[in-house]
């Protein structure tokens, strides 16, 4: 009874919520030791969620029931239920679309231990799991361990990750050191939850990034597990987001990125805020997590090491400013999102011109798309289209401009953005 788990879970109206909370109890091996608190954001119209049904699994759950219209947002709702530690001795963060392995909890203890035994104080474990496919559980499950990659800073300046599969410089017997935080999945001491406790004032984008950041420089060290330990759904087909119902989240998503970079100092941007129990913590600074992770904000660029998914190290603190900035480069890599309805009108393009330009209007980059890119890019039944560029940059892109061309019309009007 003394390995107690405070298990944390956002929901917003997601009809999987009483399957993961079911099959969470059923694969635990004590599901005595589990207090399960949900932050329930529901709406009346969602047949699908009942209080009582949930409360039905085990005499552990308690939820903060929340009319969805009253919602601020996933950090807010984490939050919400991390104020209701009690003092549990580990912590569980997941969101409401997951499965899990058999005695997962047993399991998740064993591995934070050995790491503890192995002279890291403040260990976490979190990860991209792999995904599953609700409708085909289990057949439509990936059952290979996955880590967390960098994938590229968006214009607002936040890191995004994406999942990937260990490589040939990953050693699965043990924890594999990581990057990033992933708050989908994330295992570690109870205390985890008041030491670095989500910003209610972040919206979404970002909240992992910065979550990474504290910990680290709180003293925690992060770990991809080298087991499954569960399963994710990512794609939410056919459910209801929080920006699908709230036409005021691009101001909260607005400010949110404002005071992710002005915590992490991205472009070098700074402010007199007072993040207070939100900020950076003592034990570390932000300059040695740049150094550990290989990435530095303030010019948004990245080593080699990144680019090539070789695992952090600690001993990487101890390199000189002067090396680590000569270690860095800068690539830039963005999905121009362009309306359909913009470029629907002509049926024979030969090519598009797809340029970025820096803040006094110079061409930075220029790759143009082909007929063949066209043609598959016109082809997705995706409202807008999605055209991906990636290079190396010196500055910072701060436009991008697509003029499509058609063999018989010429060129058409040009499409403009600002980064």
């Amino acid at each position: 009874m003394q390995n107690t788990i405070f298990v944390q879970v956002a929901s917003y109206r997601d009809p999987d919520l009483y399957n993961t909370v079911a099959d969470m109890f059923a694969n635990a091996k004590y599901k005595d030791n589990l207090h399960l608190c949900i932050c329930w954001q529901n709406s009346k119209e969602d047949n699908w969620e009942n209080i009582d049904s949930l409360k039905s699994i085990s005499n552990n759950i308690e939820i903060i029931d929340i009319d969805y219209k009253d919602s601020k947002g996933v950090c807010w709702a984490r939050n919400m239920v991390q104020s209701r530690y009690s003092g549990e001795k580990y912590t569980l963060q997941i969101d409401s679309h997951h499965r899990f392995v058999e005695d997962w909890d047993n399991k998740l203890i064993d591995m934070i231990e050995l790491l503890r035994s192995d002279g890291y104080d403040k260990p976490v474990l979190t990860t991209y799991a792999p995904s599953f496919d609700p409708k085909k559980y289990p057949a439509g499950r990936v059952d290979e361990l996955w880590k967390m990659n960098f994938d590229r800073f968006i214009p607002e300046g936040a890191v995004f990750f994406m999942p990937s599969r260990f490589t040939v410089y990953d050693n699965d017997e043990k924890p594999l050191p990581s990057r990033f935080y992933s708050a989908h999945f994330a295992f570690a001491d109870g205390i985890f939850c008041q030491q670095v406790k989500h910003d209610p004032d972040f919206y979404f984008h970002g909240e992992e990034i910065s979550i990474a950041v504290r910990a680290f420089t709180n003293g925690y060290d992060l770990f991809h597990p080298n087991k499954i330990i569960l399963w994710h759904e990512y794609t939410r087909e056919n459910r209801t987001k929080h920006w699908d119902d709230h036409y005021s989240w691009s101001k909260i998503n607005a400010d949110s990125h404002k005071r992710n970079r002005s915590l992490l100092s991205i472009d070098n941007e700074n402010s007199i805020e007072d993040f207070a129990e939100y900020g950076l913590g003592s034990a570390r600074t932000l300059k040695d997590y740049e150094k550990y992770a290989g990435i530095s904000f303030s010019n948004r660029s990245i080593t080699n090491d990144v680019i090539n998914q070789i695992p952090p190290d600690l001993k990487n603190i101890q390199c000189s400013d002067e090396i680590f900035q000569k270690k860095l480069i800068r690539i830039f890599k963005h999905c121009i999102d362009i309306n359909r309805d913009q470029v629907s009108s002509v049926t024979d393009y030969d090519f598009w011109c797809v340029v970025f330009k820096d803040s006094d209007g110079h061409d930075i980059f220029r790759k143009d798309a082909d007929e063949k890119e066209i043609k598959i890019l016109l082809s997705s039944k995706d409202p807008y289209i999605k055209l991906w560029r990636e290079f190396h940059a010196e500055s910072q892109p701060k436009q991008w401009v697509v003029w499509p061309h058609s063999a018989k019309l010429g060129w058409q009007n040009q499409i403009k953005g600002d980064l």
